[in-house]
């Protein structure tokens, strides 16, 4: 078969499970530790995997008893990571909401030619009131607002990383001309949030843009990835809500004249895995018992808008609860979460525990086949391109997949055995983007 599945390593702490911490053989403080990235850029490089990735937030979440709450700004940790690595792809989550286009694009313009071309963007807009109030805010911006800003912070983004051409630089010693200022197109972007005048002052990147992820699963959302996104992270808990998803982003990206097979989904799974199944089932039954209940329900009642009284532990949700549009925070994550409680008539007990794997995302424990199969299942079955691997544990979790799912996967001819491409665009299957100011430009 020529299709072959996507996979990137999502790389949060010592583990997705918010109780890996806890675990003995866990490093509490690993977070600040530049070996530790080092070493889980290695192993998931070795594994041949399409990227790797760090998810961000422009503030302190306010319990830090809960778990560790470190968080090295993610560009700069690629950085380093980057150093250690060859081929695999760097991504980071940046917000729309509280950067400005000419820093961050030249950001990732920076980390591109670092890495050779190996830059990618998690667009966020951010959903969080204490962030908001870390930037001079006193209200978290409206959800709609917060997506049209996003839309013309990419616009501009995109203007900035053309506004050199690819051959603007002559570096011609004998005639004493080093660039050629007709190749540059300073923007002169004045829209409704943002006025930028220069031209960056990076040269066009060995990708000419980084790969554009996207994560949010709204209806604004959806309409922003089907625009922008090169690869897309999402939630989904079964085949049916996984293939509904699949397909009707497909379809939103042909309606804004997009190629679909160039936009690639890849929703999250966080797997535990054993030498059996009694094996991989008894380190989720470890990590669960693990989990403070107190600490959970704040969480939970964060994200529900309601106070934790209204959660006892062994009672289902209440029954009322805010409707999703009229949530500004997380639209897609809240949706998800009542959506499983409901299905599946959970108590706040079991939902917490539930949650505290993935915050939403399909978790299951099995062995290096048993996880395989739900790979290549969903994969073959029009629900995603590939997938965002989550680990319950670091390093050790992604150190099993790596060595113990990716052969069984290249066995079955559904994963690459060595990099044939050496950008993120290529890892990806997705094109260089042409120059706008230059017909038929590098790409």
């Amino acid at each position: 078969m020529t299709r072959k599945l996507h996979l990137n390593a999502f790389l949060s702490s010592v583990g997705h499970h918010e109780s890996a911490w806890r675990l003995p053989e866990s490093d509490p403080v690993a977070d600040t530790d530049i070996a530790y990235y080092k070493h889980l850029a290695r192993v998931a490089e070795r594994g041949k995997l399409d990227s790797l990735f760090l998810a961000d937030h422009p503030g302190l979440w306010g319990d830090i008893s809960r778990r560790p709450s470190a968080a090295l700004e993610p560009t700069l940790l690629l950085t380093v990571m980057a150093g250690v690595t060859e081929h695999i792809g760097l991504v980071a989550t940046a917000s729309t909401t509280y950067n400005e286009p000419y820093n961050l694009a030249r950001r990732f313009a920076s980390l591109d030619h670092i890495s050779g071309g190996r830059a990618g963007w998690n667009i966020v807009t951010t959903a969080t009131l204490h962030a908001a109030r870390n930037f001079g805010l006193d209200d978290l911006p409206q959800h709609q607002d917060r997506y049209a800003r996003a839309d013309e912070f990419v616009e501009v983004s995109r203007k900035l990383w053309d506004s050199w051409e690819d051959d603007a630089i002559l570096a011609d010693k004998e005639a004493g001309v080093w660039g050629d200022n007709s190749r540059l197109h300073p923007p002169a972007h004045e829209g409704t949030y943002y006025k930028v005048a220069g031209a960056l002052n990076v040269p066009r990147s060995p990708q000419g843009h980084p790969l554009l992820v996207q994560a949010g699963s709204s209806e604004d959302g959806r309409d922003f990835a089907a625009r922008h996104a090169d690869a897309v992270f999402t939630v989904q808990q079964t085949l049916d809500e996984a293939q509904a998803f699949y397909a009707d982003l497909k379809k939103r990206a042909a309606r804004f004249g997009r190629d679909p097979e160039t936009v690639k989904i890849l929703p999250g799974i966080v797997p535990s895995i054993g030498a059996t199944q009694a094996e991989a089932e008894e380190l989720d039954a470890r990590l669960e018992r693990l989990i403070k209940p107190e600490h959970a329900i704040r969480q939970l009642a964060n994200i529900l808008q309601v106070s934790p009284e209204e959660l006892p532990l062994d009672e289902e949700l209440p029954a009322t609860l805010t409707v999703e549009r009229h949530i500004e925070g997380g639209q897609g994550r809240y949706a998800l979460i009542v959506g499983m409680a409901r299905r599946e008539g959970l108590t706040v007990r079991q939902l917490i525990g539930r949650l505290g794997a993935g915050r939403g995302h399909r978790s299951f424990a099995g062995t290096p086949d048993q996880v395989a199969d739900a790979i290549q299942h969903w994969f073959e079955n029009d629900a995603a391109d590939g997938f965002n691997i989550m680990p319950p544990v670091l390093p050790s979790g992604l150190e099993s997949f790596v060595d113990h799912v990716v052969p069984v996967l290249q066995e079955r001819g559904l994963f690459r055995t060595e990099y044939t491409g050496q950008t993120l665009r290529d890892h990806y299957g997705v094109a260089r983007p042409v120059n706008q100011h230059r017909d038929g430009g590098a790409g």
